[in-house]
């Protein structure tokens, strides 16, 4: 019950929204960084791959670009303090939250579980970081 009570001092409380603010920021650089180094890992299979195709390359390329740059710029929101990166950062936590579901499935724990880690701490950031 007491962090209920916290959540809404904090609209009062400029030092632990920006706190609050910081934290998801920095979470949503971690992630920024973690989709431009799968991209990248995906572009080079690609590449390295038997058969080379344009059209999945293309794909890859626009997946690193606008997924890390979104989350970049939502970060950077959230540090000046503005809060239009809120619903990108929440949306895209749920969908890593989706595609962690089929990598249980897959059985494929090891990116399953940091993968899910990372999600559900952005997304919990994201939504206790409420708007004056």
């Amino acid at each position: 019950m007491g962090k209920w009570v916290n959540l809404s001092s904090m609209a009062q409380d400029p030092s632990e929204a920006a706190k609050a603010r910081a934290v998801v920021a920095s979470l949503l650089t971690v992630e920024a960084v973690v989709i431009a180094a799968v991209g990248v890992w995906l572009i080079v299979l690609t590449i390295k791959a038997d058969s080379f195709e344009l059209s999945p390359l293309l794909g890859e390329l626009l997946f690193v670009v606008l997924g890390s740059a979104g989350l970049a710029a939502s970060a950077a929101g959230y540090r000046r303090g503005k809060y239009f990166g809120r619903a990108p950062a929440v949306l895209s936590n749920l969908i890593a939250l989706g595609v962690v579901s089929y990598q249980v499935q897959a059985g494929f724990w090891l990116v399953a579980i940091p993968l899910a880690a990372l999600a559900i701490a952005t997304l919990v950031a994201a939504l206790r970081a409420i708007p004056e």
